[in-house]
């Protein structure tokens, strides 16, 4: 073999051939007739735009995207081996299972990109010589995965390989790095604050002067890991973040038993149940009981599966529902007041007004409450009040906004997401 490095020239391809590309792509994904994969490997494509196009399983290997604009794109199993990417957009983008190995991502913005699966490990790039056996080297600049000052605020990085890679002063703040591989990674200054950690392997890797403040840092492997330095200020661990169900002085079946005969009762048997300022987390008899009218403000939810959840009328102010799952959740008339919903996922949940007996209606308070990055694909908003809210890259997809107070909630146009909102009561959205 011969291993000696050598470079090589990138054929340019204009945005017209590329256009034309995609649209046979889309038309072989489809299985009509003149498709054709998108191989785009060895190509400069740099500064380009691919508008949000479905790329799924195309091969760039090789390729220069040095700022093209890949916003919103699909590129699923593709091949982005050895791919330069340094200052490329790809907010929004879906990379699952995508071999990224040997990327280059040089600040460059993933913010709330999917990258489930993705391997972005260290590699080199080989290709065939003149004679059958010879392998070269190709000289493709950095062979270790670099993701050096990129912006993966809100990422979805669950089960990623990315060990040896370079992520020095990367943000990662509110990602999801759960069961994600991180051996030999060097995050050297990164930001993980408020980033869901939970299951990764952080082993031999380096987080000197990292900022985990808020994060995740559960079932963590830690073997030599570099920690010098670094701000775990308000993570949590393994250890509880308040009172547990150990603490209670009757056991919890009886607790939930007594407040499902107090809301079947209408109050009139049984006891309401109270479990504010408690770490829920190891609580998993909750989300097949009857929580409606529950207390448990401020207390400690996160990264639950609540999915199906009957909490309507529940008093949730100030809980850490952060990475939790309340999917089909029941929520009318809750108040979720200054709670924490970060990167929730509460697709199909119902937050609007509840209805009492005696005929009163009771909005769902959200003022005030973090829900950047949560996922709100048709949840029931209606009447909901989210003054202050924050909803900063929320997905909102058929999200049902009318008549819900949005007075300086941080948001971008929802109509835009396909939120439906009311034109007529629509504040100037930042």
């Amino acid at each position: 073999m011969d291993a000696a490095r050598q470079s090589r020239d990138l054929e340019r391809l204009s945005q017209e051939d590329l256009d034309g590309l995609i649209k046979r792509h889309v038309r072989f994904r489809n299985g009509r007739l003149g498709g054709a994969r998108a191989v785009l490997s060895f190509f400069d494509l740099s500064w380009l735009d691919f508008h949000g196009a479905d790329l799924t399983d195309a091969d760039f290997t090789g390729a220069c995207l040095s700022r093209a604009s890949l916003v919103g794109a699909t590129l699923d199993y593709a091949s982005l081996f050895a791919v330069d990417l340094r200052g490329a957009s790809m907010d929004g983008a879906s990379l699952i299972k995508t071999d990224m190995r040997g990327v280059c991502l040089r600040g460059a913005r993933l913010v709330g990109a999917t990258l489930i699966d993705a391997d972005l490990r260290e590699s080199h790039l080989a290709e065939t010589g003149e004679r059958d056996r010879d392998l070269h080297w190709i000289d493709i600049d950095p062979s270790v995965s670099e993701l050096h000052q990129a912006d993966l605020a809100g990422a979805d990085l669950t089960r990623a390989k990315i060990s040896g890679a370079i992520c020095v002063n990367a943000n990662l703040s509110d990602a999801i790095l759960r069961d994600a591989k991180l051996v030999r990674c060097n995050l050297r200054g990164a930001n993980l604050s408020g980033a869901n950690m939970d299951g990764a392997d952080l082993s031999w890797a380096s987080l000197e002067k990292a900022v985990l403040r808020d994060a995740v840092f559960t079932r963590i492997t830690t073997n030599m890991t570099e920690l010098g330095g670094a701000d775990l200020t308000g993570a949590l661990t393994d250890r509880p973040a308040g009172r547990t169900e150990e603490d209670l002085d009757t056991p919890l079946d009886v607790l939930l038993d007594r407040h499902e005969t107090w809301v079947a009762s209408s109050s009139v048997e049984g006891a309401q149940l109270d479990v504010s300022g408690m770490d829920l987390r190891a609580m998993d008899k909750l989300a097949s009981a009857d929580l409606t009218a529950l207390i448990a403000e401020r207390s400690v939810c996160t990264g639950m599966d609540l999915t199906g959840v009957r909490m309507a009328a529940g008093r949730l102010a100030g809980a850490d529902l952060r990475f939790t799952a309340l999917e089909g959740a029941d929520l009318r008339g809750a108040d979720l007041t200054d709670a924490r919903l970060q990167n929730a996922r509460l697709t199909g949940a119902n937050l609007r007004s509840l209805v009492t007996d005696a005929g009163h209606s009771v909005a769902s308070r959200l003022a005030g409450a973090d829900l950047r990055y949560a996922d709100l694909r048709g949840v029931d908003l209606r009447g909901a009040d989210l003054r202050k809210a924050d909803l900063s890259n929320a997905v909102l997809q058929g999200t049902d906004l009318r008549g819900a107070d949005l007075s300086d909630a941080i948001m971008s146009d929802p109509t835009r997401a396909g939120a439906r909102v009311d034109e007529t009561t629509r504040p100037p959205f930042r």
